[in-house]
């Protein structure tokens, strides 16, 4: 049997898998980041989570093939580098060496919101397609594109950055430096500025506590109306921006993940209908958007499809 480790490093914890070639979770298992106590320990703790695997699935340290990595930041492919994962607090960090030295086993690396595209293109909502665009709207909007089964990184590996498309010249400042990016309007961060804003005018009550994208969909689903136009003309938005990433990928699914996505058919139905308004109409017949099916689970399938698809199983 070919097994594979999948690790989803977050800033908070690591979630690890042991994954089938077929796409089967045989052990999940997450521990601390805690990214102060260094590259040893994380390396160790790695090593640790992979023989409770292999120990409590009943399975043997040989089947195991690879591990697949993904990392919140952008990385080198070429070297198994990561440039930077803020979050983390790593820089330049070689992380395919590390973990080949302390595992004994190759290790492939990737961005986190590639691999879960991959995990969701494979065995998640976009099972079965040949083509898929995955979406994770949260604190931004990421993305990944999926075809023919492996991933489109593009020349450098910005392929999939639909949060950075300028949707609105002289918009909202973006992290990236620039004006009006998708993520400044569509985003679980968009969502809370605009309700503050409607709550600083008198039009959310100055006693309802808005901590997250959550907060403003319950207002929406009570029936407060400056919520839902919140909740609205994000969802216009990003309506807007898939269309645009559909003229030039035609895919055959756009599946949506996130923290926002969680809001189910408050979001999915709005972003449908803007989607149809503003696509291409050969475009809009051919394409579907549901919501991503892995929940958490995705990063760590893609992490490993990632490392299999590398070794060749």
């Amino acid at each position: 049997m070919n097994i594979f480790l999948g690790l989803d490093i977050g800033g908070t914890t690591v979630k690890a898998a042991l994954v089938t070639e077929s796409g089967e979770i045989l052990h999940k298992h997450e521990f601390p980041t805690n990214a102060n106590a260094g590259l040893d320990d994380f390396c160790e703790r790695t090593y640790q989570a992979l023989s409770l695997g292999v120990k409590e699935s009943g399975c043997s340290l040989q089947d195991v093939r690879g591990v697949g990595v993904g990392i919140p930041g952008p990385v080198d492919l070429n070297t198994g580098t990561v440039i930077e994962a803020v979050n983390l607090g790593w820089t330049n960090v070689p992380v395919v060496k590390l973990l080949k030295d302390r595992l004994g086993l190759p290790v492939a690396l990737e961005n986190d919101a590639n691999v879960a595209a991959l995990g969701e293109a494979w065995r998640g909502a976009g099972s079965g397609s040949e083509s898929a665009l995955c979406v994770v709207v949260g604190t931004g909007v990421g993305g990944g594109i999926v075809l023919n089964g492996h991933l489109y990184r593009g020349a450098h590996g910005g392929a999939g950055e639909i949060g950075h498309l300028m949707v609105l010249r002289d918009g909202p400042l973006c992290n990236c430096g620039n004006h009006g990016c998708l993520e400044t309007l569509a985003s679980a961060t968009a969502i809370i500025r605009e309700a503050k804003n409607a709550q600083t005018r008198g039009e959310i009550p100055a006693n309802r506590v808005i901590s997250g994208a959550q907060d403003v969909f319950a207002l929406a689903d009570a029936g407060n109306l400056a919520a839902r136009k919140v909740i609205t003309d994000a969802a216009e938005w990003l309506g807007y921006g898939l269309g645009l990433a559909a003229c030039t990928l035609n895919p055959e699914v756009i599946v949506l993940g996130g923290g926002v996505s969680r809001a189910k058919d408050a979001l999915l139905l709005p972003v449908r209908e803007a989607f149809a308004r503003y696509v291409f109409p050969v475009i809009r017949d051919d394409s579907r958007i549901e919501l991503a099916t892995l929940g958490n689970d995705a990063g760590v399938i893609g992490s490993a499809r990632l490392i299999a698809q590398q070794v060749g199983a």
